[in-house]
């Protein structure tokens, strides 16, 4: 049993982010881990600290977190923000820098960064202008599939 992602597109590493056609729109990514052997974690997180806080999880929390044989491994969107302009392009390059060690406000989904493959990992997106809902109807679809949120989404 896999999570479906039908309606979504890109599925790129975050290094090639930059360089493709990611929406400027409101919308939800997920992202992918491509390998089915089961994940290594590092001790320390390579992602960037935010506001003096330490991104990392301790290993026995991404152990217990880890959905085996789902490669579905975070659910997030991208809203308009504040300023009206955030969208979906915006709010990956945040992604992206934080787990390059840049203090990026992108708190949510920072598990990924202590998988020892986290360069492999590709990012799916779709448009969608109701992203929240999406987002929470697609998360929960996947607790009601696997009984717990998708690794990265540690909350609501």
């Amino acid at each position: 049993m896999t999570f479906d992602l039908a309606g979504f597109e890109g599925f790129v590493p975050f290094a090639d982010l930059l360089k493709s056609d990611v929406p400027t729109g409101l919308g939800v990514y997920v992202v992918t881990r491509p390998a089915s052997a089961p994940p290594v974690f590092l001790p320390q997180s390579p992602a960037g600290w935010f506001k003096g806080k330490d991104p990392t999880v301790p290993v026995s929390e991404l152990q217990t977190s880890w959905v085996p044989g789902e490669s579905v491994i975070y659910i997030g969107k991208a809203n308009a923000g504040v300023s009206g302009k955030r969208g979906m392009r915006k709010r990956l390059n945040e992604y992206r820098r934080h787990g390059a060690g840049q203090p990026v406000g992108h708190w949510g989904g920072r598990l990924i960064w202590q998988l020892t493959d986290s360069a492999e990992l590709l990012v799916g997106w779709r448009e969608e202008s109701d992203a929240r809902a999406l987002e929470k109807a697609m998360i929960a679809e996947f607790v009601t599939m696997y009984g717990k949120r998708p690794f990265a989404n540690r909350t609501g």
